[in-house]
């Protein structure tokens, strides 16, 4: 990721524009021992298989990335120029640590994967322009019966 110094003054002025809503209630819960836990990925790199529509410009949606897709059938559309992709060409646990909570779940250290992880492409829109597909997702969490998140921004 790029410093804001280095970045002219309208794409530094426009990232500095980005705002995160306060949250009305208290959103974290405690929930059981990590041994115990169901964890999902959720991503904003804009990641997702090669039969999967692209992420476009200024994207709000999402991709479902089903829980036994290998890393590297991931592919990276993210619009954004204003980071180095490199790590992610190299290993996708960079940005999505499948692999890493596979040997984590393989160790008994969590308790098991979800069936799917989610991705967004977050560059361009603002915060509460996700809320629809935010709560879509919530919604597929619970259904999975996620009770653990590894939020993965880029």
């Amino acid at each position: 990721m790029v410093r804001l110094s280095d970045l002219s003054d309208g794409a530094a002025n426009h990232l500095r524009s980005k705002t995160c809503p306060p949250f009305k209630t208290q959103p974290w819960v405690s929930g059981p021992p990590l041994k115990q836990r169901r964890v999902a990925i959720i991503t904003t790199a804009g990641l997702h298989t090669a039969d999967e529509q692209n992420f476009g410009f200024i994207d709000t949606s999402y991709r479902v990335i089903a829980g036994d897709t290998d890393g590297s059938d991931l592919l990276m559309s993210h619009t954004s120029v204003n980071f180095d992709r490199s790590g992610f060409q190299q290993d996708v646990n960079v940005i999505f640590p499948i692999d890493r909570l596979r040997e984590l779940e393989a160790a008994g250290e969590i308790g098991s994967l979800g069936r799917f992880h989610y991705a967004f492409m977050g560059a361009g829109a603002k915060a509460e322009e996700f809320e629809a597909g935010a709560r879509e997702v919530a919604g597929l969490l619970k259904e999975d019966q996620i009770n653990a998140v590894l939020l993965c921004p880029v």
